[in-house]
């Protein structure tokens, strides 16, 4: 999960409330932060002989998440041809998940206080009052406390649910982790033992990137480069999603991807000349892509990987447009009379 201080200190109170005491424990945090992976720990560390049983509020039909929670009778409602115990009973001497508790519609809010504080509950339908012994593990992104005051959760509840509170932190908060959970991904996403090295300069990318999804963000993103790495070599630039790859100032190290490039004056006064004679979009780029190959080439003294990693590409790229050049008998890297020439225009 992570070595950061931010993220060593939820998980050492989550532990702590898991571990000694019993009452509910409410695990805060964005979206994509580790909520349920949380649960898992707590549930693990408790003293409960049951198993977790996990109820996910927003994936079921409001109408249904009181035959989902408690259970129901046959013939309570249309289609319940048979009996259902429900997700308290399978709890019972466990601990039972309830994620994104926020999205618990109100008319059951009073049912799961009954049986948070003396255990007992009733099928839907049913009229025997049924008994369960559990540890209750909660989580949502919401602000709990403010739906509380705008009447969108009862205030008991929360109370009730919110004995210990742990927030997850953000991976904006924890940067120290990222390198290690991108490799860990990287070696989930391809099944490898090992992660392959990565780039410094997508290093540093990775750790200017933004991750509104958080840990999703980054798994994602890592299950991309996986798809586009090609070889046993670094992950360069190249294999990175066009928005993510760092931006390389001419004669200096790589820019942030949130840093815009600077046209200097030569390129501007290039695309007027080209405009003026009538080149097309299409062949200016082309022109762009070839003259960039034969600079990072030349600065390179030939070395693909290297330009490769420069412009931001995956070396099978550059192979391919300079055999396209080869095999069309033109030189893939200018001369320096072909380059003064070309400055002088």
């Amino acid at each position: 999960m992570g070595t950061s201080k931010a993220l060593t200190t939820a998980l050492r109170d989550l532990i702590i409330a898991a571990h000694y005491g019993r009452a509910p424990v409410l695990i805060l945090g964005e979206t994509g932060t580790g909520k349920e992976l949380a649960a898992k720990v707590a549930h693990a560390v408790s003293r409960q002989r049951g198993g977790l049983v996990v109820v996910d509020c927003t994936t079921i039909v409001p109408t249904l998440l009181g035959s989902e929670l408690f259970g129901h009778e046959r013939g309570a409602f249309t289609g319940a041809v048979s009996v259902r115990t429900g997700a308290c009973s399978a709890a019972d001497q466990g601990s039972l998940f309830l994620d994104e508790i926020g999205e618990l519609p109100l008319d059951l809010q009073p049912e799961l206080l009954r049986v948070i504080q003396e255990g007992a509950y009733k099928r839907v339908g049913g009229d025997r009052w049924l008994h369960s012994s559990f540890r209750l593990i909660c989580a949502t992104n919401r602000d709990l406390a403010g739906d509380v005051a705008g009447g969108g959760f009862r205030a008991d509840l929360y109370h009730r649910i919110a004995a210990t509170t742990v927030t997850m932190p953000p991976l904006r908060d924890r940067l120290e982790d990222v390198l290690g959970l991108f490799a860990g991904f990287c070696r989930e996403a391809s099944g490898a033992s090992e992660a392959p090295d990565v780039d410094p300069s997508v290093q540093e990318a990775l750790l200017h990137r933004d991750y509104p999804g958080n840990l999703r963000d980054l798994r994602q993103l890592a299950s991309r480069v996986v798809a586009r790495h090609v070889g046993p070599g670094a992950i360069s630039p190249g294999d990175l999603p066009v928005q993510d790859r760092p931006v390389a100032s001419p004669g200096g190290p790589a820019a942030s991807p949130s840093e815009e490039p600077v046209l200097g004056d030569t390129f501007l006064t290039a695309a007027h000349c080209a405009v003026d004679q009538g080149w097309t979009l299409n062949n200016i780029e082309e022109e762009a892509k070839e003259a960039a190959l034969q600079v990072a080439l030349a600065r390179c003294e030939g070395d693909k990987n290297a330009a490769a990693r420069m412009l931001g590409v995956n070396v099978r790229t550059v192979q391919q447009r300079v055999k396209k050049k080869n095999d069309a008998g033109i030189p893939a890297q200018v001369s320096e009379e072909s380059s003064s020439a070309t400055s002088r225009q």
